[in-house]
């Protein structure tokens, strides 16, 4: 009995270690392998490779395309993050509020969060086709007078990469709502009722008591779409038949990773380089966010929105 007793209390082990153990096989084994690849001069069609230590990276920080292919990812990461994430607080006010009273909320969630169960790839060949040179938008603007003569959208610098911006936030804006709507519905009412009383208007309310409280969500949501815009690869990648749009508008780190893999008879220590450097930078922009959003003071949940109306009261 004894015996059965100290057994039991391992149970717990049981049931985490599926989840360790791919981990570890998945998640922790590849982030190793890619960090000891990228000393090395190891290629695809090699036996084996060797030690070459720090040559990969400079070798990287001296190529410009390295350069502006970070400049790009941040660049069309911000462009679609910003309006992203004001729709998405806009809408759920608006989806929340109980003085507009919005029917049907339910069904325009589902219309807006329709786009994110597409494939990335789909949608890339869908606008690829969309925008060709014979595609309906030329068609359309030809016909219409809007242009004299059709035009080659996808070669164009900034149409490309103002494409790029839009697929980005026309696909992911849905789910950021979903989540942010979540987060507003948590918060207490009995918040907005005190601040009613007190005379406060909706975007006192929204800004000393939603967004407040909304900060753990709004955490959530930047890092995770960091670590997404970070990794961008199918849409633009896809979007120009893998061609790439002129003066590399739309070159984002996880292609010209791909590039230096199938450019250089697969040479992974190369892109192993750029992988380990991609991931070095989202880990330090992640741990940013953490530090300059935390909560100075975890005493209380609802810190900020007490604090506004002891001064409300006092006035």
């Amino acid at each position: 009995m004894k015996l059965t007793g100290i057994n039991r209390n391992y149970y717990g082990y049981f049931f985490i270690a599926p989840f360790i153990i791919g981990f570890l096989v998945f998640g922790l084994y590849p982030v190793y392998n890619t960090l000891a690849l990228s000393f090395t001069d190891y290629t695809l069609m090699s036996r084996g490779g060797s030690f070459i230590g720090l040559r990969n990276f400079q070798v990287l920080f001296a190529d410009e395309l390295f350069v502006k292919a970070i400049k790009n990812t941040w660049l069309i990461w911000m462009l679609n993050f910003i309006p992203q994430i004001g729709a998405a607080l806009l809408l759920s006010a608006w989806f929340t509020s109980v003085r507009l009273k919005i029917k049907a909320v339910g069904v325009w969630r589902a219309i807006f969060y329709l786009p994110n169960l597409i494939i990335p790839a789909v949608v890339a060949a869908l606008f690829n086709s969309l925008f060709a040179f014979y595609g309906p938008v030329n068609q359309f603007m030809v016909r219409a007078g809007f242009l004299p003569e059709a035009m080659h959208f996808l070669q164009n610098a900034n149409i490309a990469r103002g494409i790029v911006v839009f697929i980005q936030w026309w696909m992911w804006f849905g789910q950021t709502i979903i989540i942010v709507m979540a987060g507003m519905t948590s918060i207490p009412v009995h918040l907005y009722e005190a601040a009613m009383v007190d005379g406060a208007s909706a975007s006192q309310m929204f800004r000393r008591i939603t967004l407040p409280l909304l900060k753990p969500i709004l955490i959530y949501i930047f890092v995770t779409s960091l670590v997404g815009g970070m990794q961008m690869f199918e849409i633009p990648y896809l979007l120009t038949d893998g061609r790439g749009a002129p003066s590399n508008s739309i070159m984002t780190n996880n292609i010209l990773m791909y590039m230096k893999f199938a450019s250089s008879k697969g040479h992974i220590g190369a892109a192993s380089a750029v992988g380990v450097l991609v991931f070095l930078m989202t880990t330090i922009s992640a741990l940013s966010i953490f530090f300059f959003m935390r909560d100075r003071d975890d005493s209380s949940v609802d810190k900020t929105a007490r604090k506004w109306f002891s001064k409300k009261n006092k006035s």
